[in-house]
């Protein structure tokens, strides 16, 4: 079985490679292929967050009290990284490669800042307070971010 860290850092990699595809396909103006992609990276970046704000930060903070430490944190950048792709998809709607090049642009800095705290921080303390329940965290969060990338 996968450690939260190793199951979660997998799906920030996932989550990059279609981020990666919808730029790629945006810069050569493949209008329909971008959006196709831009959607997938949307579903798995949204099926991502709620696996953690349902399933991961609920356990760490019944295991540890905190309910504004690192996860009320995550939740915040969480919104304004939604906020962000709600930009990026207006931009693609417009077929605008300007705006949507500078909108991919915070969106990732945004994306590359979050998972580095996360996967340096708050996956190691998840690891170290929910030792106990962590196979079956693990399979909760995989159900769960297997739906929405099969969707």
């Amino acid at each position: 079985m996968s450690t939260i860290a190793e199951l979660m850092t997998h799906d920030h990699r996932a989550c990059d490679h279609d981020f990666a595809r919808a730029e790629t396909l945006a810069a050569k103006a493949d209008w329909s292929g971008a959006a196709e992609a831009l959607d997938a990276f949307a579903r798995a970046l949204n099926a991502h967050f709620d696996a953690e704000e349902q399933h991961l930060f609920p356990a760490f903070e019944a295991a540890t009290g905190m309910t504004h430490g690192p996860t009320h944190v995550m939740r915040a950048e969480h919104r304004d990284m939604r906020d962000a792709l709600e930009r990026l998809q207006a931009a693609l709607r417009a077929q605008d490669g300007d705006d949507f090049a500078g909108e991919a642009e915070t969106l990732l800095i945004m994306m590359q800042q979050h998972n580095m705290k996360e996967e340096n921080m708050l996956y190691p303390m998840c690891e170290a307070h929910l030792a106990r329940v962590q196979d079956e965290l693990c399979t909760l969060l995989s159900q769960a971010l297997a739906a929405e990338h099969t969707a």
